[in-house]
């Protein structure tokens, strides 16, 4: 018999499903279409916040919801690891609501009704991700946000949106089907489940089990979840950028990235775990491998004027952050790895909600375009700024605990090339970052007037982004007891 507690993970799921049949059902609504949506996202995030005393307390909340064989089970799971991403998922798409509604109005966009639905299923299939208790739950819900997010990459219905979505969906389900699925029918095969262990430590697999398949298994999933934007299967990401920006930062800080990272890492320690990966060396080969995606990806970024496309090459170099921490397989760096998916979905966010404010008002693509906008434009790029800062890791944003954490756990792990790694890519954050805000702010201006910044209902949104940066950045206790909850 489930507790009442219990069902509350139901709920979490179905708030974002049900609103995004509400939304289709009053599209030519719009002002109640959009209250819809920003309701249930409201409704989600007191649902999902009314879990964490229980998870504090040590409690995991669960709930199967049907049996397909034996050992494969859809079953939700609320732990600490879980309540990192609900948390926020729930608490971004609160506030991409308000800033989608500006943008999209502002720009006079079209098919806004499917929009503002498919936002929600995103939403539905990331919660999914989260609340997974075994491998095929978080395996369905991975392919729900693929395609409920395909008709967001194509929303223009243009050639140029239709080659990216084209790409998109083709990286993200041939990999998915060629390399995870086969995965996971070799994990049942060998353990006879698919749960995902109690802890970190021990992992799924028997200790007489075949160590070279463990280590096929493992590849196999690393880059099976390709949201993960791992190199080289990382160049649907910046082909995705055809989209909207407020897809842009759905795909970069809410869903689709994070359930590629979440869903990395989820496997690294609760299906091979701490110990089985420290046994067969695994964790610091992918440190390593990673590395090349963190420094080449900021490398190229560099070479990028479109401001979008510099900030999605960013992304693939900092989700590698998230990976690298967790394969360092010591406890400083798993902090460092679990709550960089925090600081970088608060940070990049308002970067992408920043690019937008900015095409908003002047249509301006290019970061050659943007002398002297940031003295007509001072909220959006201080607000750019400050979210550079953590991407940068300086403090007092909340960037630096993820690198101080980091370096820390490449001392603890012994690897003076991952600290070498981790410093060089923060030069190299630098460089690509501050320029932008210098030319905003001390480029010559060129004669244009009537400038000023973008509507509140965008403005807003950004501002209460960089702001809970800014927080979580001095005051970073309530995220990281989570974090050491799941490291025990």
């Amino acid at each position: 018999m489930e507790s009442g507690s219990d069902f509350i993970l139901l709920t979490a799921l179905l708030i974002p499903l049900v609103g995004a049949l509400a939304v289709m059902t009053n599209g030519r609504r719009e002002n109640l279409r959009e209250g819809i949506s920003s309701c249930a996202s409201i409704l989600l995030l007191i649902v999902v916040a009314s879990m964490v005393p229980d998870v504090l307390r040590g409690e995991c909340l669960r709930l199967q919801l049907f049996t397909l064989l034996p050992g494969v089970t859809v079953t939700l799971r609320a732990d600490a690891m879980s309540m990192i991403f609900a948390l926020v998922a729930s608490s971004l798409w609160t506030i991409a609501i308000f800033y989608s509604m500006g943008y999209m109005r502002a720009s006079k966009e079209v098919n806004q009704t499917r929009f503002n639905a498919c936002f929600a299923l995103a939403i539905f299939g990331s919660l999914g991700v989260a609340f997974s208790d075994n491998l095929f739950t978080l395996y369905l819900f991975y392919e729900i946000v693929s395609i409920c997010t395909y008709p967001l990459v194509a929303h223009h219905q243009d050639k140029e949106s239709y080659n990216g979505a084209r790409k998109y969906i083709i990286y993200l389900t041939t990999t998915a089907k060629a390399l995870l699925l086969p995965a996971m029918i070799l994990i049942y095969v060998l353990t006879g489940t698919l749960d995902f262990a109690p802890n970190i430590s021990t992992g799924i697999f028997p200790p007489e089990v075949n160590k070279p398949l463990v280590i096929m298994l493992y590849i196999f999933c690393l880059f099976g979840f390709a949201k993960n934007g791992i190199m080289p299967f990382h160049h649907w990401l910046p082909g995705a950028m055809v989209a909207p920006t407020p897809v842009s930062a759905l795909l970069h800080a809410v869903a689709v990235v994070k359930v590629g990272v979440f869903s990395t890492t989820r496997v690294m320690l609760y299906v091979f775990g701490v110990d089985t990966m420290d046994a067969l060396n695994l964790g610091i080969p992918t440190a390593y491998f990673v590395s090349f995606t963190i420094l080449a990806a900021s490398i190229i970024a560099m070479s990028k004027d479109n401001l979008k496309a510099r900030l999605a090459y960013s992304t693939v170099s900092q989700l590698s952050y998230i990976i690298l921490g967790v394969a360092l397989l010591t406890p400083a760096g798993i902090e460092g790895g679990l709550i960089h998916i925090v600081n970088h979905a608060f940070a990049k966010i308002t970067l992408f909600f920043c690019a937008g404010a900015i095409y908003v008002v002047t249509h301006k693509k290019y970061i050659s375009e943007l002398d002297g906008l940031g003295r007509s434009m001072p909220l959006t790029f201080g607000a750019f700024a400050i979210a550079s800062l953590t991407m940068i890791g300086v403090p007092p944003v909340a960037g630096f605990i993820s690198k101080w954490d980091l370096l820390v756990g490449s001392v603890q792990a012994n690897q003076m090339g991952i600290m070498l790694v981790l410093i060089t890519s923060t030069l190299l954050n630098a460089a690509y970052f501050a320029p932008i805000t210098y030319r905003a702010f001390f480029g010559k201006r060129t004669v244009e007037t009537g400038i000023k910044e973008a509507p509140l209902s965008m403005l807003i949104p950004i501002l209460i982004a960089c702001s809970v940066t800014i927080i979580i950045g001095i005051y970073p206790h309530f995220m990281l007891q989570f974090v050491k909850a799941v490291i025990g």
